[in-house]
């Protein structure tokens, strides 16, 4: 297995990766920050980044959420480039959600190089880095004038709900063409090293000094949840259809005298599953909270969970959340994802019983959250991206 080092002691950035130009395709930037945000955060300290908001790897539903959002694309379209941050422009493409038909596929191309090569030409950029994060993106990789191409691939793609007819080939295409991969989880390495032989693991890292504000004594528990019936049992993140809600259920069921706090965005494919959850007194929706009062929610939590189904989607996954919930102190009962496994302070639950049993242990025998979060200070995303550097230095494919 080729994999960068876990640990990285520099203090100064190295040689790569200073005062470049950085192309990187990715979600919308206006979502929840992700491991793209963060690790083009660190980036932008050195070099100039065009953010890319999201093209299409899924078809649109008839749904109001889709709809709406379908409508934002279309008046997005007509905004200029904008910097967001110092150093981080973000432009907004527009393309047919669709890749199984030639001529669309065709079309889609086309209109989405002379797009990002129009903003390009305004910023000045020559001969940039291509980091891409989104699969749909292949279609234009190699052909923009950039000097190296990085497929930073951090999900199992085609496993997601309603995925684009054609991405599994433009991102097979895409594997194959790159000069580096870079994945997020073994499972990702095991699956994709045959398309390319400069395949390598980066997990995740996490913002730890944010989420370490949830020990300092100033920071308040929000009001919503400071006086529900104890143990909170929390979850942030993306309320989507890989979430067990079944799970979540039976574990509002145990624990009737306590809360279970859901956080985050309800997603177009989760609404029909979600419902299960209907009248369950002690379950607590609170919808999606800005990234800042994350730390604070997480204060009130007693412990927190990663329910996720298993399945091809979940079992590629490396749940940023986890490393989160650990840099805020918490104890993390899990389901059996391989990536959440390997890491301290998270007990992993084998079926729903034992799920159950593993929140009751921990409830029960808690530990020194000053020490859990310690445990996963050396997980910065900049170290994450000394170790792209660290690979980048050392491969023949990309330039120095």
């Amino acid at each position: 297995m080729l994999i960068a080092d876990k640990e990285n002691k520099k203090t100064e950035p190295s040689g790569v990766l200073l005062g470049r130009d950085i192309l990187c395709f990715s979600h919308d930037w206006t979502g929840d920050p992700l491991s793209k945000t963060h690790l083009m955060r660190v980036l932008s300290k050195n070099n100039r980044i065009l953010w890319v908001n999201a093209i299409a790897n899924r078809m649109p539903t008839t749904s109001t959420k889709d709809l709406s959002r379908i409508y934002k694309k279309l008046k997005s379209f007509a905004e200029p480039i904008k910097e967001v941050e110092p150093n981080i422009f973000v432009m907004n493409p527009l393309a047919i959600p669709t890749y199984g038909n030639e001529m669309v596929r065709t079309f889609n191309q086309k209109f989405l190089i002379s797009q990002v090569k129009r903003s390009m030409k305004k910023l000045g950029f020559k001969k940039p880095l291509n980091m891409v994060f989104n699969p749909a993106a292949g279609l234009l990789a190699g052909k923009l004038g950039e000097s190296e191409l990085i497929y930073y691939c951090v999900d199992e793609y085609t496993a997601f709900t309603g995925v684009a007819a054609g991405l599994k080939e433009i991102e097979e295409d895409l594997f194959r063409k790159s000069d580096l991969v870079i994945v997020s989880a073994e499972k990702l390495f095991e699956s994709k090293k045959d398309f390319n032989p400069n395949t390598y693991i980066i997990r995740h890292g996490t913002d730890w000094r944010h989420f370490r504000k949830s020990l300092d004594p100033e920071t308040t528990i929000p009001d919503e949840i400071a006086n529900l019936p104890k143990p909170i049992i929390g979850f942030h993140g993306l309320l989507a259809d890989w979430v067990d809600f079944e799970l979540l259920k039976k574990t509002a069921g145990h624990f009737k005298n306590g809360s279970v706090v859901l956080i985050g965005k309800i997603t177009v494919d989760a609404e029909k599953k979600i419902k299960i959850l209907d009248g369950v007194s002690n379950i607590h929706f609170l919808g999606r909270k800005p990234y800042s009062e994350l730390p604070n929610y997480c204060k009130g939590f007693d412990v927190a969970l990663n329910p996720f189904e298993i399945n091809e989607l979940t079992l590629a996954a490396n749940p940023l959340k986890v490393r989160e919930y650990l840099a805020a102190g918490l104890q993390v009962v899990s389901t059996d994802i391989p990536e959440v496994r390997i890491l301290e302070n998270c007990l992993i639950g084998e079926n729903q019983d034992d799920f159950i049993a593993k929140i009751e242990f921990v409830l029960n025998n808690p530990k020194p959250k000053e020490e859990i979060s310690d445990g996963i200070r050396h997980e910065s995303w900049d170290a994450k991206i000394e170790e792209l550097r660290d690979i980048m230095s050392k491969s023949e494919k990309v330039k120095r």
